[in-house]
């Protein structure tokens, strides 16, 4: 997409700002290495305020917005300069809007839709695009209209909703930092930052829209359709294009976590520049559309320790990202209220400032309310108190701030007055600044106040009865220490009375669901069972694919069917197989087998690898519940809520039983080779961390490792690319010992 200000006449600067610039440029001292200093000063400031802030009611966004606010004030209003930090300001501040965006945005919005349940996408995708289309639509007119009709400033209705357009951008920046902190529920959150993020690539493309129709552009109905189906789908389809490549690149990475963070890190930059510069379309939601196409396909290309790494290294780059983004808004707000004085000084700007919240929240209401008949029917619905907090959670940001600067840089000319560009400036400092004070630092007190932060009386129980297997595990530890010459000497009333979690524990260990005999269950106590006992088995998925025991493309199946049979857990018994019954079956062209002239290769591929993903399904499950039930059965002992979910576990195994016990007799061949991969993939496994063991303990030096661990590691990528096959007997003899093959 054209960037805005390539349709702009040269920027405009005010004269006091022009002359500050000039003569701070003078000072000897001034160096474009001061950059570094407020970049490195910010990151100072912003961790020092989370962990002040941490546990309070008070947003860490929001704190740094007011810091930001703080320096740019100091820097631009007071007459003093901040030396080499106030010079960093402004350095930052004289940023390109759409450099600010480019630097900033794609990481901001990999990490955000990377890490979003792609079932939970999938679910609350009709939610999502309602409140991103119609709802930004919705949005605009109504806040343009608003402006058109109760403020003074003789603007034309193009203007008019440019700024609608400009404000009817909830920032993800801001929304994803705000959910992330109050720990919403993973529903809520799903709708909200798809919705956000949608919505944010939606109004940049409106927005785009109505600069080219300000600007003298032609307005026709062909015009426009062509430009917001272009913008639209062709954003989706670079998205999905890049994600395509880098995941089929990520195949050929072997447990080689730089190259990718790095694939992962350079593809998100790359797809936004190709988009947003090259085709001239969104690049919002171009990376948006990549970042869950990561999370839809790639998720279990990085196991174990990579997907720790990558998970801590794109939660370290958004908080920096985030730290920053926020200090700057602040500070581009400050800079804005200074460098146009003759506005903000005068009373009614003000007054038309608060007006202007009051229109954008009720346009958010307006929203809502048109599309809550259509909420509430697809996906997972939404009741009148969720309906709340979406309203409440419209907030600007970053985004919202550098459209307004392109606009002010846009201006001074017959088309856009030096006026309205510092007015739109202006305007949107001051909501951005309300929705993220207002509306962010009261979320956590709405959600309280709704009852929506409170633990149910079931999971109340369970969080008690924990506790008391806390004291009980920590008792046994403390008596395996009994025969430690060092630590066996300690009082345990002293040791316990250093660990206040453990403390006032009242009465005697109760199980959580104790009185839940037959006929007597509540359907809420069976369904938070159902819940973790499927949580166990997703987990346990998780630790297989880490194992070598299922592979990548099994393991994606296998955790599609837990998270659908999660979403019936209200209303059905454990149903998690009935996803997976579709890959688990003989296949009913066995007939053809008797004709001579079908190709050994596509009998292989037909039966035998048919047979094996099948029996990776089947074995997975049987071993998942296997554990998930030693688990439940081990924390809940012998509860009668308990033994009515396992029972539903094991009445599930029977077909996958059944299955690999005809798949023993009619192809005994498949198994053996099945467990001899798994078993290899364990060997070496054990092998590595043999090897870590010992350098550990100091028994192998550097070379010594490196040696042995590249031999391990080459040997796993042989596997893994090369797995032994199974050896396929004549077809005659196959039909003949075979009786399910036999012709009727």
């Amino acid at each position: 997409m054209t960037s805005v200000t390539e349709v702009a006449l040269p920027s405009y600067m005010s004269p006091e700002k022009t002359s500050l610039s000039l003569s701070y440029a003078d000072e000897s001292d001034s160096s474009s290495v001061d950059a570094v200093i407020f970049a490195g000063a910010s990151l100072v400031v912003g961790t020092a305020c989370r962990q002040l802030f941490n546990g309070t009611r008070v947003p860490y966004t929001v704190v740094l917005l007011v810091i930001g606010i703080v320096l740019g004030s100091l820097e631009y209003g007071s007459g003093h300069s901040l030396g080499k930090i106030g010079h960093g300001i402004r350095i930052w501040n004289d940023i390109n809007p759409d450099l600010l965006l480019a630097v900033f945005l794609p990481a901001l919005l990999f990490e955000s839709s990377f890490s979003m349940d792609v079932h939970q996408i999938k679910r609350c995708l009709g939610q999502m695009v309602l409140l991103a289309g119609p709802g930004v639509l919705i949005s605009t007119f109504w806040i343009g209209s608003l402006l058109k009709l109760t403020f003074p400033y003789n603007w034309d209705w193009k203007t008019s909703l440019l700024l609608g357009a400009l404000l009817g951008a909830t920032d993800p920046v801001a929304v994803v930092a705000l959910l992330k902190e109050l720990g919403a529920s993973k529903k809520m959150t799903t709708i909200i930052d798809g919705e956000s993020l949608m919505n944010d690539g939606v109004s940049v493309v409106v927005f785009q829209l109505f600069l080219k129709m300000v600007m003298g552009s032609t307005s026709d109905w062909s015009f426009i359709i062509k430009f917001l189906a272009q913008n639209s789908f062709g954003a989706v389809g670079i998205g999905v294009a890049f994600g395509i490549a880098s995941v089929f690149w990520l195949r050929f990475v072997f447990n080689d976590i730089v190259v990718q963070i790095t694939v992962t890190l350079s593809v998100s930059y790359f797809a936004y520049y190709t988009a947003q510069e090259w085709a001239e379309v969104s690049g919002i939601l171009t990376v948006m559309t990549l970042g869950m196409f990561f999370a839809a396909f790639a998720r279990t290309a990085f196991k174990g320790d990579s997907q720790q790494s990558l998970h801590h290294f794109w939660e370290m780059v958004a908080y920096i990202a985030n730290t920053l983004v926020f200090i700057l808004s602040g500070v581009i707000i400050a800079e804005g209220d200074f460098s146009s004085r003759k506005i903000s000084y005068e009373g009614t700007s003000w007054g038309f400032l608060f007006l202007l919240y009051l229109h954008v929240q009720l346009s958010r209401c307006v929203m809502v309310g048109v599309l809550y008949p259509l909420l509430r029917r697809f996906g997972y619905g939404l009741d009148w108190k969720e309906s709340i907090i979406l309203t409440w959670s419209g907030l600007r940001g970053a985004v919202s701030l550098s459209l307004a600067l392109s606009v002010k840089q846009s201006s001074g000319n017959s088309y856009i007055s030096s006026e309205t560009g510092t007015r739109f400036l202006f305007f949107t400092g001051g909501i951005v600044f309300l929705t993220l004070v207002v509306n962010g630092s009261t979320t956590q007190f709405l959600l309280h106040l709704l009852r929506m932060d409170t633990l149910t009386a079931t999971k109340k129980r369970i969080l008690e009865y924990t506790k008391f297997e806390m004291m009980n595990t920590a008792f046994k530890a403390f008596e395996n220490l009994g025969d430690d010459e060092e630590l066996g000497s300690a009082d345990w009333h002293t040791v316990i009375g250093h660990i206040p979690s453990l403390k006032n524990l009242q009465g005697e260990q109760v199980n959580p669901h104790d009185g839940c005999e037959a006929g007597n269950v509540d359907p809420t106590n069976i369904m938070d069972i159902r819940i973790r006992f499927l949580n166990g088995v997703q987990a346990a998925y998780w630790e297989m694919l880490d194992d070598g025991r299922i592979t990548k493309g099994t393991a994606n199946v296998l955790m599609q069917s837990v998270d659908e049979a999660l979403d019936l857990v209200s209303t059905e018994s454990l149903c998690d197989w009935r996803g997976l019954k579709p890959c688990v079956h003989f296949p009913k062209y066995y007939k053809f087998l008797q004709s001579r002239i079908i190709p050994r290769k596509l009998v292989s591929y037909l039966i035998v690898e048919r047979l094996e993903s099948a029996c990776y399904v089947s074995s997975a499950f049987l071993r998942a519940h296997r554990i998930a039930r030693h688990q439940l059965h081990g924390f809940l002992g012998n509860s009668h809520i308990a033994s009515i979910v396992i029972n539903e576990s094991e009445l599930e195994g029977e077909e996958a039983k059944q299955f690999l016990e005809d798949v023993r007799h009619s192809f005994p061949q498949v198994l053996s080779v099945l467990r001899t991969r798994q078993v290899t993939h364990y060997v070496l496994d054990h092998l590595n961390g043999y090897i870590k063991n010992l350098e550990k303990v100091g028994l192998l030096q550097g070379k010594e490792v490196c040696h042995l661990h590249d031999a391990v590691q080459s040997d796993l990528k042989k596997l893994l690319r090369n797995p032994p096959l199974l050896k396929l007997p004549n077809a005659n003899d196959l039909i003949t010992t075979n009786p399910l093959l036999r012709p009727l």
